[in-house]
């Protein structure tokens, strides 16, 4: 498998410099200055703050939305822990909703069924690069008052009716993990353009210490997420390289659907025409009644013949996890259940497709050092093992 180059001469060049600062602290530090630059360049934010990791700023921002106890969140079944950990720290309930078939994003038919009076936000999570319908989970939220925080952790460069995702909600998220499109090994970063939410987002992000006007004296309770200037370096050069990178994703995701189109049972993942998927991975389903072989077997023979894969995703759906299946939040309790703040039982909660996509799922990789050719020699791999495999 071909892999990319992530590092070299952009990231040298602004981590040289770093080291000839006087310091390496993040606020108005030329790293993270220029970090925020070249964000606002991609991404037309006014109000952002980097974070140690994409799970802080998730965390990040659910603080500011000032959330109370036993609140809910709207959260699809498939996704990172990072997504919920911010709410269950907030004392704030993740509900989760069941994922369109082809997309494996949010289904807007069923997340209109889990709104209750306690609900206060939507997360939608554009899952593998693919934009969420923004459209209608928008139309919800207004519907229903809810706030939207837009998960852009795996979505990189990709685009929802031509715009950047993470515009059309109320926050955007975004990580730096060793393995997203753009890394600096850790890191984050949580935008708005709203004033409310925005004028104090860095606070909740900084121990709630007022760094504009330096002060230490905190009116509430919030973590140490701060980035720090090595970090910011190297995320402030990987950005530079962004659209190359997405563009070669997308062409490889695009031209791998292209190849396997048609293929008897395989069921290839769905992108609306007005958007881009920036392919951080291609999760593709098998028609199992077409088949006559398990997806372990599936994915077994894939690797056999040197295409890199795994059998489905996640192991199972977020709510079905040990942790909240024994509600285990902290230290053998959840304080809000018994508290009688929420009756929420994740033991009860059932996401039919979800559950169906993970039993059903290859995950293929994709990544942006990967030709044509290559893209070619993989498609005719699966469709041979798909062939084979027919009833």
């Amino acid at each position: 498998m071909p892999r990319p180059q992530r590092w070299g001469a952009a990231e040298l060049e602004r981590l040289s410099a770093m080291v000839t600062q006087p310091s390496l602290f993040y606020w108005r530090g030329p790293q993270t200055t220029a970090l925020l630059d070249e964000f606002r360049r991609r991404y037309p934010l006014n109000f952002c703050f980097p974070t140690s990791s994409g799970t802080a700023a998730l965390h990040v921002a659910i603080a500011a939305l000032r959330l109370k106890p036993g609140d809910e969140v709207i959260v699809p079944a498939i996704t990172d822990m990072g997504s919920v950990i911010g709410i269950l720290y907030q004392q704030a309930v993740p509900v989760f909703a069941d994922l369109e078939p082809q997309t494996y994003n949010l289904d807007p038919a069923d997340v209109c069924r889990r709104i209750t009076a306690k609900t206060r936000a939507l997360m939608p999570v554009h899952l593998a690069g693919n934009p969420c319908d923004m459209s209608a989970l928008m139309a919800i939220a207004r519907e229903h008052r809810l706030q939207v925080i837009e998960d852009c952790a795996q979505a990189w460069g990709a685009r929802w009716r031509g715009q950047p995702v993470g515009l059309q909600g109320n926050l955007a998220c975004f990580s730096f993990n060793d393995y997203k499109h753009v890394s600096c090994g850790d890191g984050g970063l949580v935008a708005t353009n709203q004033l409310e939410l925005g004028t104090g987002l860095g606070k909740w992000g900084d121990k709630f210490y007022d760094r504009e006007t330096g002060g230490r004296d905190p009116l509430e309770l919030a973590p140490n997420y701060r980035m720090s200037e090595p970090q910011a370096a190297v995320a402030a050069a990987q950005l530079t390289k962004l659209e190359q990178i997405v563009a070669n994703r997308h062409r490889a995701g695009t031209r791998l659907t292209e190849q396997l189109a048609g293929a008897a049972g395989l069921r290839l993942p769905s992108v609306q025409t007005a958007d881009t998927h920036s392919y951080w991975f291609y999760l593709l389903r098998l028609d199992r009644e077409r088949l006559a072989v398990s997806r372990d077997e599936f994915a077994q023979a894939l690797t056999n013949a040197g295409v890199s894969c795994t059998p489905g995703y996640i192991p199972r759906p977020v709510y079905r996890y040990p942790v909240f299946q024994q509600h285990n939040f902290f230290s053998g309790h959840w304080p809000v259940r018994e508290l009688g703040l929420t009756q929420m039982d994740y033991r009860q909660v059932r996401c039919p497709e979800a559950e169906a996509i993970l039993e059903d799922s290859v995950k293929l990789t994709i990544n942006e050092a990967m030709d044509d050719a290559y893209i070619d020699e993989v498609a005719a791999v699966v469709r041979d093992v798909a062939r084979a495999a027919a009833r």
